[in-house]
């Protein structure tokens, strides 16, 4: 690879033209030229954040680009990569004086340019829902351009950065070398620009472990001239031998990489000397045959290790990598790693499929149209050679873009991965139900949008949401676009069925209650036996179909008469008596309502809390009057299957609605990123809002805080109120009321 460095610290005011325009032809070579020289008028004394001179680093990321071998507009793109910095409208005058893709490929970098510091911030990031989302962003800078030289001209930016960093001692170095050691190496591994990922991958190694990197290159540089001496010798002996077989093949030494040799150290637990690839070879043959034939020699000349033989050509990889791996013991008692491939094995392990990057990576294999898509943006690496015809490099782009997903972020920098033609109410459902149901607006890159507005590539998108309430119908309506995604019309759909089925049930539960008073019933009535004389197998389907009007009162009066006549509205002698009638209710300064019952003795449900406005409903327990649950509590519902003559209408009185020293107590359960100060945090917001705290526990499992307050409050909207501050503390990712 050319050191730039070394090329341009030769001469700043005359960049290494022949190098810059290496293989183009004469009127590519003119318009490098006259890139340069709108470069160097613009940039002129600028630096970038890192101190670093833009005019070297343009220099930098254009020779880059040329041992790429990438194409003319590639290289101007890396010269011009930050006039928008510095002059107005400068992706207009660049489509101008050097063409339409020279100015698309700029505008691009710039907008990769503007996720530095959320990849900054991920790379930093240590818990794991975080670190979770680097997968996420690699594929978001792939899949928010159009053209995948943007992301090469991104990739070869990153690289000068890192080389520049070996002469100045800038203070950012390490974390620019921790976000390109987790984001930008991967994204060259997959690409297959192998030369940019080993450097990726040792330069950032470099700054992150210094003293190990040094302890690693020392004992590589005390052998180097031995260990080529060695490989020399080697491939000209193997050479002869597969000569003298009739077998034509291409023998040479594999480079070894700082950091690929610390990580089988530490994966294996090897000391350096034990690292069986730190001598290698490669062989590269026509046949298949002529592998296993190779590999016979490889063991006639040189003793085979026991347990280092591994047959990827029978067996492939999950990702269908093949190869011969071997290991054998030289003349001088120390190991020598051999590889042997076919040409096409070679092809396929080096530009084939994504495939080898998940088994360097230790990821899992998964044959997904998003493999399928990286394999051929890997492919036009070698666009020049392999494809002649421009239309059918277009044909081939437009089957390989990312255009299936989009990734907009939330004001807090998550990735969120959503299909094309999503809304803002699709990223609302997306991050969680509740927030979908109460979703009244959006801003988009901080500004109001309507809620079917289509969200773009890396878009900052921000949800303004009601203390209560649900979704709107509309949004269901297919003309108006509110959502794009099943998941969200699910959620609104089963919104509103169980809207309606709550409705029915409190519709049939009052019908029925007022055919009991109608027929004077004096004692508990087994709701369940009512309903299975209607026909119906329990007592919600009995009110469900009497909501839908399908019982009518005579059916009912029928029923009650019929049980009265065989004694099935006797209720056991254990049992209390509830007596319905057209009493009064209770007494208004009492918290809880009693509907058709004098005075009873009431208590709040442990297991559910409720609290006003709660639709609420009573359970008449044995010896402690009737207990008040939430209509929605677990607990409740089942005590109403097997009770259901237990249960009574109630109310919340005019002291729990108006006073304002009647508090409840409701739980609250919290998870978030473990850090310093988060409860301290939280405190800080249930103080403000002077809630009283009467109980917290807190759990902390792999980075991730689990928290439970028990809080006492006057109502649920002053609960929802302190809910909403709570997702505002940093770090927060669910709140929810248990």
């Amino acid at each position: 690879m050319v050191s730039v460095t070394h090329a341009i610290s030769q001469n700043d005011a005359a960049p290494p033209i022949d190098l810059l325009a290496d293989g183009l032809s004469a009127d590519e070579r003119r318009l490098i030229e006259q890139a340069l020289e709108l470069a160097e008028g613009v940039y002129e004394s600028h630096v970038l954040g890192t101190g670093e001179s833009v005019w070297t680093h343009a220099i930098g990321m254009a020779l880059i680009a040329a041992s790429l071998r990438l194409d003319a507009e590639t290289r101007m793109a890396a010269l011009l990569f930050a006039v928008g910095d510095y002059i107005d409208d400068a992706v207009e005058i660049v489509s101008t004086r050097f063409g339409a893709p020279v100015g698309h490929l700029v505008d691009g970098l710039r907008r990769l340019n503007g996720l530095r510091l959320l990849t900054r911030m991920t790379a930093k990031a240590t818990a794991p829902e975080i670190r979770a989302q680097t997968e996420v962003l690699r594929k978001m800078l792939l899949a928010m351009v159009e053209d995948i030289r943007v992301v090469l001209l991104r990739l070869a930016s990153r690289t000068q950065t890192l080389r520049y960093f070996t002469e100045h001692n800038v203070e950012v170095r390490v974390d620019v070398a921790r976000e390109s050691l987790d984001i930008y190496a991967p994204l060259a591994n997959r690409l297959g620009v192998w030369q940019l990922k080993w450097e990726l991958e040792d330069l950032s190694f470099r700054f992150l472990e210094p003293d190990t990197y040094k302890r690693i290159a020392k004992m590589l540089d005390e052998r180097r001239v031995e260990r080529e001496s060695f490989i020399q010798s080697s491939i000209e002996r193997l050479q002869r031998e597969i000569a003298a077989v009739g077998i034509k093949a291409e023998v040479y030494g594999r480079p070894k990489h700082i950091y690929s040799i610390y990580n089988k150290m530490r994966a294996k637990r090897l000391d350096f000397s034990q690292v069986y690839d730190i001598r290698a070879l490669r062989v590269l043959v026509a046949e298949v045959r002529d592998c296993y034939t190779v590999l016979g020699i490889v063991n006639q000349i040189w003793q085979p290790i026991a347990q280092e033989f591994d047959d990827y050509i029978s067996n492939p990889k999950g990702n269908n990598y093949q190869s011969l791996h071997t290991a054998v013991l030289a003349g001088d008692g120390r190991a020598l790693e051999v590889q042997i491939r076919t040409y096409d094995m070679h092809k396929h392990a080096e530009l084939g499929v994504a495939a080898h990057w998940r088994y360097k990576e230790g990821k899992g294999h998964a044959g997904s149209e998003y493999d399928e898509k990286i394999a051929l943006l890997r492919s036009l690496l070698s666009w020049r050679d392999e494809v002649a015809d421009s239309a059918d490099w277009v044909q081939k782009f437009k089957r390989a873009s990312l255009d299936d997903t989009l990734y907009v972020l939330t004001p807090q920098g998550k990735v969120v991965d959503l299909p094309r033609g999503a809304t803002p109410v699709d990223f609302a459902y997306r991050l969680h139900t509740d927030l979908g149901h109460r979703c009244r607006g959006a801003k988009v890159d901080g500004h109001l949008v309507p809620l079917n507005t289509v969200l773009e590539n890396g878009q900052t998108v921000e949800i303004s949401v009601a203390k209560e309430g649900g979704p709107s119908r509309d949004w269901l309506n297919v003309s108006q676009a509110y959502v794009a995604t099943t998941r969200a019309r699910n959620k609104i759909r089963q919104y509103f069925s169980q809207r309606e089925e709550e409705e029915l049930l409190a519709r049939g539960r009052s019908f029925v209650n007022r055919e009991l008073q109608r027929e004077r019933v004096t004692r508990a009535t087994n709701i369940d036996e009512l309903a299975g004389k209607l026909g119906f197998k329990n007592a919600e389907s009995m009110f469900l179909a009497a909501g839908r009007g399908e019982v009518g009162p005579r059916s009912v009066q029928h029923a009650l008469r019929e049980a009265r006549d065989t004694d099935i509205a006797e209720a056991p002698a254990a049992e209390p008596e509830i007596v319905i009638g057209r009493s009064h209710a209770a007494d208004s300064n009492d918290k809880v309502l009693i509907v058709g019952v004098g005075k009873l003795m009431t208590s709040l449900g442990r297991c559910c809390k409720p609290a006003p406005p709660d639709a609420i409903e009573g359970f008449v327990t044995r010896g402690r009057g009737v207990s008040i649950h939430r209509v929605d509590c677990p607990d409740f519902q089942r005590l109403v299957h097997k009770h259901p003559e237990r249960v009574i209408q109630a109310d919340w009185g005019d002291k729990a609605l108006n006073s304002r020293e009647s508090v409840f107590p409701v739980d609250v359960s919290v998870q978030a990123s473990d850090r310093q100060g988060l409860l301290r945090d939280i405190s800080e917001v249930l103080s403000r809002e002077k809630l009283n705290v009467i109980a917290v526990n807190t759990l902390t499992k792999r980075g991730t805080a689990f928290m439970r307050f028990t809080m006492e409050v006057g109502g649920v909207a002053q609960l929802q109120r302190a809910m909403t501050l709570i997702r505002e503390v940093p770090g927060i990712f669910d709140v929810q009321r248990k």
